[in-house]
């Protein structure tokens, strides 16, 4: 049975201990702007409850630790009573006064230095998933690769059948509408843009392509005044 009241949706606990325990862990709630509840529920968030449990428990006070109280109410009300030690805490229902006293000791322990907290690396995948996940972005890079090429290959548009012949089959491989007579800056731009994008060193690269794009800016030097 828990020495307990429930009070709204958290419960009032009473846990019984030694007397320097409670000064110590109350010390140390005061040191750190906060309540013994506070420190409970810190080492409750962040150590796994096994962990908790395997610690060491700080007990119930001594047959001679008691402290004296004067009884509020009741037919004895206004007399001294002695009884156990204990500290109140106001925490979730559902925990076990022992287990809070464990998490109590855990936050003085921590606090002493005798004990640290060590923050482990989450597990290494496996060897299995590892491959599985290199095959997934590989799939994906080819997937990507391939949808790239399919826009480059519909945004560069037909290549012409036969070499480059005339100053407006050179402008049209080099993407200018038909009509436009570009300077001599906007061709040799336009050139390294396409020449970016269709050398085969590049990710879509082309060679027929950029062959293409050498005969046309081949043919149109004879127009172009350095």
């Amino acid at each position: 049975m828990n020495d307990a009241s429930t009070t709204g949706h958290k419960q009032s606990y009473s846990i019984p201990c030694a007397t320097e325990f409670r000064d110590r862990v109350l010390a140390l709630a005061e040191a750190r702007g906060v309540n013994a509840a506070d420190l409970a529920r810190s080492v409750i968030l962040v150590l796994p409850l096994p962990v908790i449990e395997a610690a060491p428990d700080p007990g119930d006070p001594d047959r001679e630790d008691r402290e004296t109280i004067t009884l509020k109410s009741g037919p004895d009300k206004g007399k001294p009573w002695k009884r156990k030690p204990r500290l109140q805490v106001r925490l979730p229902a559902g925990y076990d006064p022992v287990l809070l006293r464990k998490a109590l000791g855990l936050a003085l322990s921590l606090e002493r230095g005798e004990q640290r907290l060590i923050l482990e690396a989450a597990s290494r995948p496996t060897r299995e998933a590892e491959s599985a996940r290199a095959r997934a972005e590989t799939e994906q890079a080819h997937e990507k690769s391939a949808r790239l090429m399919a826009a480059v290959h519909v945004l560069a548009g037909e290549r012409l059948p036969h070499a480059v012949r005339t100053r407006d089959e050179a402008l049209f491989v080099l993407g200018f509408p038909p009509g436009a007579r570009p300077d001599a800056s906007a061709i040799k731009s336009r050139y390294r843009q396409l020449a970016t994008v269709h050398h085969p060193d590049s990710d879509t690269g082309d060679t027929s392509r950029m062959a293409q794009l050498n005969q046309a800016m081949s043919f149109m030097r004879g127009y172009i005044k350095n």
